[in-house]
């Protein structure tokens, strides 16, 4: 079933991180280095490390026997370094003897977890920078684009399209600062051996734990993290948060493609956006996958939350209840990075109709311009009462409420008819819009120079 819905919902460079074949090689890369590791510690013969590395390709195991031996096992590990011992045993009898030396399942299973996560985290954050360079692109484009601003889904005041995507623009910025800080921390190595002290190497577990960082290209923790999960969780909450940034946008984005709306157009084609039954349909398809996956990761992190309350030293159901959940939360947050770029790369954005709709309301979105300005000479609570009164005129009479304020002797006394219609004007109340986008398209330039 996943495989029928990956191109639908997951990031397809990152879900090769997490293929059968990517997961295997990645303990069996813990174990090559592992070897290579101790040999420089003189803990294992130096030629062993060859034979071991030779054998250790996923490409060669047999997965289907690794499946069903897990059931029993309790995880993939221990029937990997079974096959794998066999097959450098095929070829070196001696060097058999050390495949996996002194370390532990869970050494492995979590290393190599480790490492696909770096991948993944390479990839997702290529995706965020071309993401931040196509909506600071439209940003740019659309500063100057005057369009209703809504709130609890009714027409507010007068915004810009440009502030409107400098929001979202300016989460996705947080996110990729916070990358940076999620990499220091989570890729990290672990190596506790059974439980957590490296007795079996003797003195030389610390050395070969630094030999082992290094040789994998991860830093090396004060102490294995077995049983403290913290790691796990900020992987994936950073990905569930930046999710459902994502997913705001494509609620905002898919509630402008309403017909009745039509401020925004996802991209239509061949086999896009089409209905089953009505050809004239043009769906948003885009904001539909983001918005699933924005769905689904509340839970899935909340699902490494609780699996945080670890058992002792190894921890018995929680840890094993990570090793889907991650990976999952990773690959959505792919799919929907994906899917946000291609959405505003290809979108058509309507502005004469965003002009259009600011005029639904027949200019009552402006009453707080005129109330602001009638306030300095009547007084803020006075001037309120007055203007609000007209705006009940002009709903009861539907005209427009400039027409209406010009009939109120009271009103024209203190404002002229120019200043009325500067005043009702929407191009003429944006406030600080254009400093707020110039301050985010700032922190895009400094983070992102070619955007």
């Amino acid at each position: 079933m996943t495989e029928l819905l990956d191109s639908l919902l997951r990031g397809a460079a990152v879900s090769a991180r997490f293929s059968r074949d990517a997961t295997l090689q990645a303990m069996l890369d813990f174990e090559v280095a592992l070897a290579a590791a101790e040999a420089e510690a003189g803990l294992i013969p130096a030629a062993a490390v060859a034979p071991i590395t030779a054998a250790a390709r996923a490409s060669d195991l047999d997965w289907m026997a690794l499946r069903d031996a897990a059931a029993c096992a309790g995880n993939l590990a221990i029937p990997l370094v079974k096959q794998l011992t066999a097959r450098v045993k095929t070829h070196d009898a001696d060097a058999a003897r050390f495949v996996h030396w002194g370390a532990t399942s869970q050494d492995a299973i979590d290393t190599g977890l480790i490492l696909q996560v770096r991948g993944a985290l390479d990839d997702l954050g290529a995706d965020l920078d071309a993401l931040i360079a196509a909506l600071a692109g439209q940003v740019r484009q659309h500063r100057a684009t005057v369009m209703i601003g809504r709130t609890w889904l009714q027409h507010a005041l007068p915004i810009t399209f440009g502030l409107k995507l400098a929001g979202t623009l300016d989460a996705l910025l947080r996110a990729r600062a916070d990358l940076a800080s999620v990499r220091e921390q989570v890729l990290c190595l672990q190596f506790g051996g059974a439980a957590g002290t490296l007795a079996s190497l003797g003195t030389q577990g610390p050395s070969v734990a630094a030999a082992l960082a290094r040789h994998l290209g991860l830093s090396e923790g004060a102490t294995p993290w077995h049983g403290q999960r913290d790691r796990i969780v900020r992987a994936g909450s950073w990905a569930a948060a930046l999710t459902g940034s994502l997913g705001k946008f494509a609620r905002d984005t898919a509630l402008l493609t309403q017909t009745e709306v039509g401020e925004i157009a996802e991209a239509s084609g061949e086999g896009r956006g089409g209905s089953s039954t009505m050809p004239h349909k043009r769906n948003p398809v885009g904001c539909a996958a983001i918005l699933a996956a924005a769905a689904r990761t509340p839970q899935l992190v909340a699902t490494l939350f609780s699996a945080m309350q670890q058992d002792h030293e190894r921890g018995l159901g929680t840890w094993h209840a990570e090793w889907e959940t991650l990976p999952e939360l990773l690959m959505l947050c792919g799919g929907a990075l994906a899917t946000a770029c291609t959405l505003v790369n290809d979108w058509t954005v309507d502005t004469a109709r965003m002009r259009a709709n600011l005029g639904v309301t027949h200019g009552l979105i402006m009453a707080e311009a005129v109330t602001m300005a009638l306030g300095e000479s009547m007084g803020r609570l006075e001037a309120h009462r007055r203007v609000e009164a007209r705006c009940r005129d002009a709903l009861a009479q539907q005209r427009e409420l400039l027409d209406v304020l010009r009939e109120d002797t009271e009103i024209t006394r203190v404002l002229s008819v120019e200043a009325l219609e500067r005043l009702t004007d929407p191009q003429h109340y944006l406030g600080a819009a254009d400093t707020f986008v110039s301050q985010v398209l700032a922190l895009a330039d400094a983070a992102v120079p070619s955007t």
